[in-house]
């Protein structure tokens, strides 16, 4: 079982930022910017691109819907999406608020948020969600 179908399964604690019965958003831990949010599908499947088709189009069209909460919850230029998945094995869409390309630049120093401003984070991007 992965560190995100613990979460999924409230093993381990996380910022819920938005939930259906197919998909899990939350923040990350370790952003990048405020708002850093993570999509994951509930089904446990290692590579983006190993999920049938209609579970990736759904998910893509889930992380629309979170990334549009992102916008309304930190008003920005764009909300970015990056697949890598090399760190854990599940499946995942980063979603990273944007005002220039750099904000996207995962080999920056990670933000160190307090656990209150992370909960009041995720709370507004569900409240736009």
């Amino acid at each position: 079982m992965t560190i995100f179908s613990r979460i999924i399964a409230g093993e381990i604690p996380s910022y819920k930022c938005a939930e259906d019965d197919r998909f899990y958003a939350f923040l990350d831990i370790n952003p990048v910017a405020k708002g850093h949010t993570l999509v994951v599908p509930k089904q446990e499947v290692d590579y983006l691109f190993d999920l049938d088709d209609e579970t990736l189009a759904a998910m893509t069209v889930f992380a629309k819907r979170v990334a549009k909460a992102i916008q309304q919850a930190f008003p920005c230029r764009k909300v970015g999406m990056a697949v890598l998945g090399l760190e854990v094995n599940h499946a995942h869409i980063h979603l990273i608020p944007l005002q220039s390309e750099g904000d996207m630049d995962f080999r920056k120093e990670k933000l160190q948020l307090p656990a209150e401003e992370m909960q009041a984070i995720a709370a507004k991007i569900l409240a736009n969600f």
